[in-house]
């Protein structure tokens, strides 16, 4: 049973709220003898049948679920660790830093597979591409992209059909948004050419991916690039209004990742519930509006998730950051 709640009331279960979320939602009776507090960046329609399942499963619980981007989750769990139990995050590199710097409780026994773990604090449960969106009527008689390259070669083609009509993160203030960029700088050259392609054109930035689903669906913009493949397939019914190409240069896969506060007040019940989402993530309970499950091994070829490592910090120190900014703000910021 799922009970939404207004601001006011979720004051009263948690001090947390004092500031303003994305949504936020109580999940179980008020009245259970337990409380979980869950702080996250997934939307809480995707994230809702793996909560019912473990207050089905754990009814003497209850669940305060409130939402927030990745970089405020980030800065949140830093600033009042003992509001929450668990941390749920699609920036993985955000997630790592936070356990190397003592923020996440050691849970050894959970069994994971060791490449979807980091010194078993964070703990992968989903694999997710970023896919690049686009509107169907905006490329009616033209071919269809298939890579970075073909896209940029489309936009340079009929830039009057996709000035100001193309979006992607402000990865100043997204921090999945600024994990995908990273990634895909350090794969090929062929990202910085597609920024000052989409620099050129007055690109749309963006928060999150529904806010950038929600422009592509009603032709506000032409071109999503970097969205998360779970959003705009769970979306994927409205009105079919785009297409997603999974890009065939070369894929970017996050893994969603959850730990546990090393404040939680709860910390018995945290690890329960981090055992019931891995779990629950690999028993095959995926359908077109759930979170996808772990996979490591992409279209059945080499791993192509994003891998759980200490590499994942690099551009997370402060030189590197401002330098990445600078050269991101220099390619699509061009006015």
């Amino acid at each position: 049973m799922r009970y939404t709640l207004t601001l006011v009331l979720i004051l009263v279960f948690n001090s947390a709220a004092a500031e303003g979320w994305e949504d936020q939602a109580v999940f179980g009776s008020p009245d259970a003898e337990n409380t979980l507090s869950i702080i996250s960046s997934t939307d809480t329609a995707l994230f809702s049948p793996m909560l019912e399942a473990f207050i089905a499963e754990q009814p003497n619980v209850t669940v305060e679920y409130f939402v927030t981007g990745t970089s405020d989750l980030d800065r949140r769990v830093r600033k009042t660790p003992e509001a929450f139990d668990v941390a749920i995050s699609s920036a993985m590199d955000l997630q790592l830093k936070l356990a190397n710097d003592g923020h996440a409780l050691p849970l050894p026994n959970i069994l994971h597979p060791s490449w979807a773990q980091w010194r078993q604090s964070v703990f992968a449960f989903t694999s997710e591409p970023a896919v690049i969106a686009i509107n169907r009527s905006a490329f009616a008689g033209m071919e269809i992209p298939e890579s970075r390259q073909e896209l940029i070669e489309a936009m340079r083609a009929r830039p009057e059909v996709f000035r100001n009509r193309v979006g992607t993160y402000d990865v100043r203030q997204s921090g999945v948004g600024y994990l995908f960029a990273t990634q895909d700088a350090r794969a090929s050259e062929t990202f910085w050419r597609l920024m000052e392609v989409m620099g050129s054109l007055n690109a749309r930035l963006y928060c999150c991916s529904g806010d950038m689903i929600d422009d592509l669906t009603d032709g506000t913009i032409a071109v999503a690039y970097n969205v998360l493949g779970s959003y705009a397939q769970a979306r994927a019914d409205s009105g079919k209004a785009y297409t997603t190409i999974l890009p065939s240069d070369f894929p970017t896969t996050m893994m969603r990742t959850a730990l546990v506060s090393k404040a939680s007040t709860n910390p018995k019940r945290a690890e329960e519930f981090l055992q019931f989402i891995v779990t629950y993530q690999s028993n095959g309970h995926h359908t077109q509006k759930a979170l996808p499950p772990l996979a490591e091994r992409q279209n059945g070829t080499e791993r192509a998730n994003i891998a759980l490592e200490p590499a994942l910090m690099t551009f997370l120190d402060t030189l590197k950051r401002n330098k990445f900014l600078k050269e991101w703000q220099d390619a699509l910021i061009q006015n």
